[in-house]
């Protein structure tokens, strides 16, 4: 089942912002001009990202500072799991997710 989080005529570069969907909370942010999609819970202790600081590609969470490159999600250090990105889908002019 399609959930619609956003009308793609919204995301621009910069964009962020966080939805529920089914009782998870979810960060969709433009990078690039390329719309990502991520669990909003860092993996370390699962802060929110809604608010994490994003200089070029890094994601940098506000808690505990661990960084993740964008898109792939993968920590700049090893010391935790990468984030959990999720694949974005379009119907009609939306942009959402398959759940």
């Amino acid at each position: 089942m399609f959930v619609p989080l956003e009308r793609l005529i919204n995301l621009n570069e910069g964009y962020r912002r966080t939805f529920q969907v089914e009782g998870r909370s979810l960060l969709l942010l433009v990078l690039d001009n390329q719309p990502l999609l991520l669990i909003d819970s860092c993996p370390h202790q699962g802060s929110p990202l809604g608010s994490a600081t994003l200089s070029g590609n890094i994601l940098r969470c506000q808690r505990h500072g661990i960084e993740f490159q964008l898109p792939s999600g993968v920590p700049v250090q090893a010391q935790c799991p990468g984030l959990s990105m999720l694949k974005v889908t379009y119907e009609g002019d939306r942009i959402g997710i398959d759940v």
